[in-house]
């Protein structure tokens, strides 16, 4: 493994505010049920406006938009795949909770704030509010996107 890809993988979560998250995320999934997953896509899309990317040419260029931002927040790395009509996007490292919410639960949560993240990205690169970004797997600490 290279010593970027390590740092990225073993990236620290500050104290105090990654509690203030988690009880936050719980209490949301406690509370709001289903309602949940929309609310987290919408953080995920206000997010993105207030962190976008730099205009971006190649499918390299946005790959390292998306991870420059994601560094920001210590959130791990995307790697994305262009496909003849869609973008597959791996994300790797997703930070792992506190062991206080259930992984699986946090990983959904986690999830669907990605996806408001990266549609919103994508449709400020010029993508349509149409095309949608939907999680396809969720893999350990890597999740899997599809935009098509």
């Amino acid at each position: 493994m290279s010593e970027q890809l390590a740092a990225r993988v073993n990236h620290p979560h500050q104290p105090g505010w990654f509690d203030l998250v988690s009880v936050m995320i719980e209490g949301m999934l406690d509370n709001a049920g289903e309602e949940a997953e929309g609310f987290l896509n919408q953080v995920g899309e206000s997010l993105a406006a207030r962190y976008p990317l730099a205009e971006a040419r190649t499918v390299q260029d946005l790959e390292r938009e998306m991870n420059l931002q994601l560094a920001r927040f210590s959130w791990g790395f995307a790697q994305l795949q262009p496909m003849e009509n869609a973008i597959l996007i791996q994300h790797h490292a997703l930070p792992a909770g506190d062991n206080r919410v259930n992984s699986e639960r946090w990983q959904l949560a986690f999830s669907a704030v990605l996806a408001g993240v990266y549609a919103r990205w994508l449709q400020d690169q010029g993508g349509s509010v149409k095309v949608p970004l939907t999680l396809e797997k969720l893999d350990g600490s890597t999740l899997h996107y599809r935009y098509q």
